[in-house]
């Protein structure tokens, strides 16, 4: 007989939207920050000729500068308030995971609980307008050095851009944060999402607008589109596919006569513990180097401009840099994300153990173990996702308007927003069933 949890996600139905008060709330709160998001993309920087930056952006289509203006939702080729995006946070944040586990006080923090974390989150946004203004007063004076661009270059003009883009990603953090908190879902990760979404429309009517005019043909256009469904349903595959260890609960007499425990559960781990985290820090490193020689490339030597043209955007060599970046930083965040020892540490102090390992340290190098040859096969699957439509695009002439970074982090957090709205769901079913099982007992 099935238990009360498997009936009630038995019976689950969005239907149940209209008694959700409160996630009703929650989501009207989440479209009005993410409207917000997406109108700072529009609103273009002062000092800016808006006619030199479209040129820029007409000749680097395709190329380094698109996988910014993809993250940031377009606000890169209006040059906008919100052209950084939220990439500056997202770096800070990690540099904030990395020294939890290099810096002893940083790592004390983590144990506190809310209280270390509260702390934490404030450094991450110190960091946060740190890193906005260097790369501001970066785009500063690259933008100064290309022609055509700037208006009145100088000091005011340097000045202003560092505080117009550094204040931008300070209210994108502290959006994406209200969203975390009082909306649904992960509020950067839905920024960044909604940047995405946004420009589906443009690539839909860019793919039939090719067909019409004969520059591909409707096979290669319905290729390309069951291509992408394939894509999607392998992403979700991988993202849902899990390792899981079989943990075993000791029996123990907690009264006279009477034993509990007994149990068996399971440690799940996750293929791709990373997440989207590998491909958007391999793409933003490779394209560094080409974005700051694009602003300045009369300065750039003749050898340094052949090792730029050999690592340029769909080159062999910059799809192998690009899924080396990725595997590496795979590894590199799991490592941060996910702790064998002290996962071994609580199993132990709850009386858990692992069938025929030791509890302790060798349950520990288990699970580091299993882990390691499990990121192995997310990190390869990673870097399939992403190298895929790269190599449709510039092999095959497959219309991918969408690189595979962006396919990844639509489908992801669409994954993950879903769940957490049946989560709100299925919480407020329970308290529909509580608050009749009360209404029986009085009556009774």
């Amino acid at each position: 007989m099935p238990s009360a949890a498997e009936q009630l996600a038995a019976n689950f139905n969005f239907g149940n939207l209209s008694k959700a008060t409160e996630l009703r709330q929650r989501i009207f709160f989440t479209l009005v920050a993410l409207i917000v998001a997406r109108l700072g993309t529009y609103i273009p920087m002062p000092g800016i000729d808006p006619a030199g930056i479209k040129h820029l952006m007409d000749s680097a289509a395709g190329g380094f500068l698109n996988v910014f203006n993809v993250l940031a939702g377009g606000a890169v080729s209006r040059m906008a308030v919100f052209s950084l995006g939220i990439m500056p946070y997202i770096s800070a944040s990690i540099i904030m995971q990395l020294m939890t586990t290099v810096i002893p006080r940083f790592e004390e923090l983590k144990k506190e609980g809310a209280a270390g974390q509260k702390i934490i989150n404030q450094y991450t946004r110190y960091g946060t307008v740190g890193l906005a203004a260097a790369q501001a007063l970066g785009i500063a004076i690259g933008l100064e050095n290309s022609p055509g661009l700037v208006i009145e270059p100088g000091l005011f003009f340097r000045l202003e851009t560092v505080i117009t883009l550094t204040g931008g990603t300070v209210l994108l953090m502290w959006l994406g944060e209200q969203i975390t908190n009082r909306g649904v879902g992960n509020g950067i990760s839905l920024i960044i999402f909604a940047g995405i979404v946004a420009r589906f429309p443009q690539y839909i009517g860019q793919a039939f607008e090719a067909v019409r005019t004969n520059t591909i043909g409707f096979p290669t256009l319905l290729i390309g589109t069951v291509f992408i469904a394939a894509l999607i349903a392998f992403i979700v595959f991988m993202e849902r596919a899990q390792r899981r260890l079989l943990v075993q609960y000791p029996k123990r007499q907690v009264s006279s006569g009477r034993m509990s425990g007994g149990e068996s559960s399971h440690l799940p781990l996750k293929l791709n513990v990373s997440g989207v985290i590998p491909p958007i820090f391999a793409s933003s490193i490779l394209t560094v180097p080409t974005l700051l020689a694009g602003f300045n490339a009369a300065a750039i030597p003749d050898w340094a401009q052949t090792v730029l043209t050999y690592i340029s955007h769909g080159t062999p060599l910059y799809l192998v840099l690009y899924a080396l970046l990725i595997v590496f930083f795979a590894f590199f965040y799991t490592s941060i994300m996910f702790n064998p020892e002290e996962t071994a540490d609580n199993l132990k102090k709850y009386g858990g153990f692992i069938p025929g390992i030791r509890p302790g340290k060798k349950t520990a190098e288990h699970i580091d173990y299993v882990l390691t040859r499990i990121t192995v096969i997310g990190a390869a699957y990673l870097a399939a996702v992403c190298l895929i439509p790269e190599i449709a695009i510039g092999y095959y002439s497959i219309p991918f308007y969408l690189g595979g970074t962006s396919i990844l982090i639509v489908v992801s957090v669409t994954m993950d927003t879903v769940a957490q709205i049946q989560s709100h769901l299925i919480a407020q079913q329970y308290e529909g069933l509580i608050k009749k099982a009360k209404l029986r007992g009085a009556r009774r």
